[in-house]
């Protein structure tokens, strides 16, 4: 476990774009091979979308990497962080410091951003998708990513985590991005019971349903144990699903990169369900 540790902590990038890369690769091969549903769009155009967005993201990211850095420094020169106060076996260090980062720089970000108006504009970008693939796990406006980022320094900060650890939380992330994304059936057998724990295909899907409330459930990233215990869990047969947002349906709102990035500059549409409405919302539920 300590090899593991310290191969993520000094792996090249280019070693670490290599595996993200090939994991991208094999969850759109699994796409051609074994297709959750059979999708009439321009694949090539969506995914040059979503593409466009994650080199944003990479410059984002690079720039960023100091903040994390720096907040991995602190915890290690101060000793501070939950993982520091007690001396735990490797292996449980691990396992808590991802799920505590999971919580932390993936979950409760997650759920702020559905639950605080102005912070939704910016996460909405993700949902506007009506074609749910392996790149769809790439596509989050700038904005979402700067919110990500400092939510992921955070945690750093909160569990003391080394940089080891934060590399392989980042590594494993993005591999859950690409799988729970990709247009891949999964057996029913086995989503179920790992769903418990883990974020499956099936599970993170429903997320992505057009209309409320599955909109706002399933929020998890890896693990999905913190769906679980904050009860926003919903479930939805996927014969049932819709992808996109309600609100923006038409192909200029969801497939025009310039829209997409001035989205969350435009005025809020209130979906069905009256998000951030709460008179309407009642006035619709007590009718």
């Amino acid at each position: 476990m300590q090899d593991l540790l310290i191969f993520f902590e000094t792996v090249p990038s280019s070693t670490r774009s290599i595996f993200l890369v090939s994991g991208l690769g094999l969850f759109l091969s699994l796409e051609a091979i074994i297709p959750l549903f059979k999708m009439d769009y321009k694949k090539v155009k969506h995914a040059g979308i979503n593409l466009t967005f994650t080199l944003i993201t990479l410059v984002i990211n690079l720039i960023g990497a100091s903040l994390i850095v720096a907040a991995v420094d602190f915890s290690g020169t101060h000793q501070s962080g939950l993982l520091n106060m007690i001396a735990l076996p490797l292996w449980l260090y691990v396992i808590i410091g991802l799920t505590l980062l999971d919580l932390i720089g993936a979950w409760l970000i997650h759920w702020i951003q559905h639950h605080v108006k102005w912070m939704w504009m910016f996460h909405l970008i993700h949902h506007t998708d009506p074609n749910i693939d392996a790149t769809s796990g790439l596509r989050h406006h700038p904005g979402e990513n700067i919110f990500r980022l400092l939510f992921t320094t955070l945690a750093v900060l909160v569990t003391g985590a080394s940089f080891g650890l934060v590399l392989l939380y980042q590594t494993i992330s993005a591999f859950f991005a690409g799988m729970t994304h990709a247009n891949i059936q999964f057996p029913k057998l086995l989503d179920k019971p790992l769903s418990w724990i883990f974020v499956t295909p099936h599970f993170h899907k429903i997320h992505h349903h057009y209309i409320l409330p599955q909109t706002d459930s399933n929020y998890g990233n890896i693990f999905s144990i913190w769906d679980h215990v904050f009860s926003t869990t919903t479930r939805l047969a996927m014969e049932e699903l819709k992808y996109g947002i309600d609100t923006h349906l038409e192909q200029e709102e969801h497939s025009n990169i310039k829209n997409l990035l001035l989205t969350p500059f435009q005025k809020y549409r209130s979906p069905i369900g009256a998000k951030f409405d709460k008179k309407t919302f009642y006035s619709q539920h007590t009718q």
